[in-house]
């Protein structure tokens, strides 16, 4: 059994109450001691994880320094903090500790994957990413799910797939670091798209359109960035990309029904909290642009967030666009 620091209590708290049940020492971090009183009292995270009890042997703290102890550091925290937390994690984390990321986006606008904001933070730390359809309400009630550990060094992924899987938790390893990394991130603009479509009055179809078109723009982005095409088809890709675009737990989904309803973009992120496809759009914008790569759900999609653009005059511009070929040549590589 591992000693396993977890580092936010959103998702965390999910990963604590699973990892904690498979017999693993479990000590879970938040900066808000509040959060801790607020989770001691109720015995549950009522405001991120409503119902899911949490057992009495998960240690909590407020001091960053309790990563110190830890075989395994878990970062289950928005893209948008990990690099100041990774940089006050740092002093403490132990030598032979395996860095573990599973939040989906980037550092900011510059397009850095989280691996590589958390290797520059700790660079003699292997770092490995745990990625895939996985919402914390499940998890956290022990729904089977399955995942997959990449990193550059395969030793270390294979060493969270054998120490980190459980009887509802399965863990396959993926060589594609890149892949599934852009997955988990490139999903979540197109899952906030299907929320529009929804909040429109839209239906099954214009979702199945939406998924399917999309997963074609994450092909040719995450392939121009490195990545192998094949790894979309898997759990980091179309599995992650199913289960966000069309799950109530989903905080891209539920802001894009907002959105689709007629409330501004800006507006409907600040209700729902984070909502990592609202800023990841205009990283994936940049990298296209840069790349020259053709993805016109995201150009809507930015239009709607960030121009004013209406999502029925988004869906038009799609709808019009000249006749093409649906096959990719990847399909045949």
């Amino acid at each position: 059994m591992a000693d396993i620091t977890i580092l936010g209590c959103g998702f965390g708290t999910a990963l604590s109450v699973l990892w904690h049940s498979a017999g693993h020492k479990v000590t879970a971090y938040t900066k808000f001691p509040e959060e801790i009183e607020e989770i001691k009292r109720d015995g549950e995270h009522k405001r991120l994880l409503p119902g899911v009890k949490i057992p009495g042997g998960i240690e909590f703290s407020s001091d960053i320094s309790c990563v110190g102890n830890a075989e395994i550091v878990i970062f289950a925290i928005p893209s948008k903090f990990v690099r100041d937390v990774a940089g006050e994690a740092a002093p403490y984390v132990g030598e032979n500790a395996v860095i573990v990321n599973v939040g989906k986006g980037f550092s900011g606008e510059s397009g850095e994957r989280l691996s590589e904001t958390l290797a520059a933070a700790v660079p003699d730390n292997p770092v490995v990413v745990l990625t895939g359809p996985c919402h914390a309400e499940e998890v956290g009630r022990g729904i089977p799910t399955t995942v997959v550990s990449a990193g550059r060094n395969r030793e270390s992924a294979e060493y969270i797939q054998r120490t980190l899987q459980t009887n509802s938790f399965r863990v396959y390893v993926n060589d594609d670091l890149i892949g599934c990394e852009l997955g988990g991130a490139l999903k979540n603009p197109i899952a906030l798209c299907c929320g529009i479509a929804l909040g429109m009055g839209l239906g099954d179809n214009t979702v199945a359109a939406l998924m399917t078109r999309g997963l074609a723009e994450i092909k040719r982005l995450g392939t121009a960035l490195g990545a192998k095409w094949q790894t979309f088809t898997g759990l980091a890709g179309v599995g992650d990309l199913i289960v966000t675009c069309t799950s109530e737990h989903s905080r891209n989904h539920r802001a894009g029904i907002m959105i689709g309803r007629g409330i501004p973009a800006e507006e409907a992120v600040r209700s729902v909290g984070t909502v990592e496809g609202y800023g990841c759009v205009k990283t994936a914008l940049r990298l296209a642009s840069e790349k020259g790569v053709d993805v016109p759900i995201f150009e809507q999609l930015y239009g709607v967030c960030y121009e004013g653009v209406k999502p029925k005059d988004a869906l038009r511009a799609l709808m019009e666009r000249p006749q093409r070929d649906e096959r990719e040549k990847f399909w045949t590589d």
